[in-house]
């Protein structure tokens, strides 16, 4: 059971069971109020607890005014000039609450983070290792590498025909080779009319000894590939329960941006994923 992407007029929906809510990924101002309208329909007929909205600064009053609330800010984030807002609506009370405990620890892990910020100690591949951009006959191995990491996700990525056809479209996928394995890898979701992307996707093979830093490695060759892109803005979409992953990205001076509660199917569960940004 996959989320699926749909389009609304000239608007892009993504929506499932699996994170059991509605992602308005992208929103064309031309559909205006219809598309309250449709994400409504459509959370009612399915039942989905919670609805995110990445929206521009004009389309805010309109949501708020229709029960949404700002979870995440990041300025620049179209063509490096304008903001986009993740504003969220929760349809049950349970989805928007968390409790004392797990507001610590996001709130530790926040902390972690930000004591690391621009602690770019000099982190080299390990002898043997090789970083690049994954191409067409690495497709298999990258989708072996998901299975041994991700037991559920909302996405077809154990699918060769969708990895080949997101990396014909829209998606650059990167990794980290050792003796010709693929121990690590990542992913830059670009958005080429609005100049951002999202790093995403980060997975470390169960058999790869941990501290070597390959997270860390993978995004600062994104960086520079994106750079050569002309991409302007840089954001990502973390595990706010992981205490590694937000300090990899607050090392490369990434600035936090919010909180998306109980937004995301992880493993078993539903969790909540800090946003941090670059440019």
């Amino acid at each position: 059971m996959f989320d699926q992407i749909e389009d609304f007029n000239k608007s892009t929906i993504q929506h499932g069971k699996n994170n059991n809510r509605i992602y308005l990924m992208k929103l064309d101002q031309s559909d205006g109020g219809q598309i309250l309208t449709k994400l409504d329909e459509l959370s009612k007929a399915e039942g989905y607890t919670k609805i995110v909205a990445k929206v521009p600064d004009q389309a805010c009053e309109m949501f708020i005014n229709h029960g949404y609330q700002r979870e995440c800010t990041i300025p620049h984030f179209y063509n490096g000039e304008d903001p986009v807002h993740f504003m969220s609506r929760f349809n049950n009370h349970d989805r928007g609450l968390l409790s004392q405990e797990v507001q610590e620890i996001i709130k530790t892990n926040i902390n972690i983070a930000e004591s690391k910020k621009n602690d770019q100690k000099n982190i080299l591949l390990p002898p043997g290792y090789t970083i690049r951009e994954l191409r067409e006959e690495d497709i298999q191995c990258l989708v072996d590498l998901y299975k041994a990491v991700f037991p559920v996700y909302p996405f077809p990525i154990f699918d060769n025909a969708y990895i080949a056809s997101t990396m014909k479209d829209y998606i650059q996928y990167f990794g980290v080779f050792a003796d010709g394995k693929l121990y690590a890898a990542s992913s830059a979701e670009i958005d080429y009319n609005a100049k951002n992307a999202e790093m995403t996707d980060f997975a470390r093979h169960p058999d790869c000894s941990k501290g070597l830093n390959l997270s860390y490695l993978l995004l600062r060759h994104m960086e520079e590939a994106m750079k050569s892109q002309h991409i302007k803005t840089l954001y990502t979409i973390a595990r706010a329960y992981s205490p590694g992953m937000n300090a990899t990205f607050a090392r490369l001076n990434y600035t936090f941006a919010g909180t998306l509660i109980n937004n995301t199917l992880i493993s078993d569960g539903i969790e909540s994923m800090n946003v941090w940004y670059k440019g």
